[in-house]
């Protein structure tokens, strides 16, 4: 396998950017990774496609990113292709009672959008960081509402069978999961709103910014929550109730703000983060007995 002769391949039938040895740094929100060997911008269908079925002919590994919330990329990189959807996956409009929007949206774009025609139905997702596409494939949400509860479709790209609809109802939702990654690509989804009293959605959009902001450090170099929630607990409590809010490992730190996040404090490595996080699952196994699962992601090769 030649990494620069499948740039060159790819470079000349795609408008969007084909890089060689892009820092992972620069595009997640922990501002944390060492270089992928691609990194490729599909801003059509077509291109999406191209991308998809020359990396599976070229057998080269490939992760889709929306805006590196919710992932530790590892210091020596990733050994494939990390793609990002650009241009015609950003469009989103309101129509027949559906927001319909491309996975590379910002989810907040949408949100601001139903808002200034007065339309509910996204007021929960205030705040969440991120695509359209990441939010659906985690299925982010508060602690009560979450993305699949607005889902009237999703479509799906799957190498060699092309584009497939899912209704929300065959979509298996989780919290902070659903089944969507294993079943191709998300490119598009329309969403549930409908038209509402402006005052009451301001209002609700406020309290959830509010109520963010102040249990979350918001402006931290972070991934959002590291760990799911075990069954009629919380992994913030249970962090915090072991006495670790500040503890630090490197530049990797335990927020004093909310314990289930792990925050760069400057200059963290991904193997800071991670021994940190070994670290707080350790302790909170041996004082309640509990093993917590990580949330975010993990991409390239981390030590075990």
């Amino acid at each position: 396998m030649s990494l620069t002769r499948i740039q060159s391949r790819l470079a000349r039938k795609l408008d969007g950017a084909v890089l060689r040895n892009e820092p992972m740094s620069r595009h997640t929100t922990y501002r944390i990774g060492g270089p992928a060997d691609l990194f490729i911008e599909c801003d059509t269908i077509h291109d999406l496609n191209y991308v998809l079925e020359t990396l599976t002919e070229e057998h080269v590994a490939f992760h889709v990113l929306g805006k590196g919330g919710n992932l530790l990329v590892a210091d020596d990189g990733y050994r494939g292709a990390v793609l990002v959807l650009g241009r015609d996956f950003k469009r989103h409009g309101i129509e027949d009672g559906h927001l319909r929007s491309g996975a590379g949206a910002i989810l907040a774009a949408l949100v601001q959008d139903t808002f200034s025609k007065g339309m509910s139905g996204l007021a929960f997702a205030v705040g969440i960081p991120g695509t359209v596409g990441g939010a659906l494939a985690m299925n982010a949400g508060s602690r009560d509402e979450w993305m699949g509860y607005a889902v009237e479709s999703v479509t799906v790209l799957v190498v060699g069978e092309g584009l497939g609809a899912l209704r929300g109802t065959e979509i298996d939702w989780g919290y902070r999961y659903s089944d969507l990654p294993a079943r191709g690509v998300i490119v598009e989804c329309a969403l549930r709103v409908e038209e509402g009293d402006a005052n009451a959605i301001k209002r609700t959009m406020e309290a959830s910014f509010a109520r963010r902001k102040a249990t979350q450090p918001v402006g931290k170099a972070c991934a959002g929550s590291v760990f799911r929630n075990p069954a009629e607990d919380s992994a913030g409590r249970l962090i915090e109730a072991c006495g670790m809010k500040g503890l630090r490992y490197g530049a990797a730190v335990v927020s004093k703000v909310h314990a289930n996040f792990i925050v760069n404090d400057g200059g963290a490595t991904a193997g800071e983060v991670m021994e940190l996080i070994r670290q707080v699952r350790a302790i909170v196994k041996d004082e309640y007995g509990i093993e917590l699962e990580t949330e975010i992601q993990f991409i390239g090769s981390f030590p075990t």
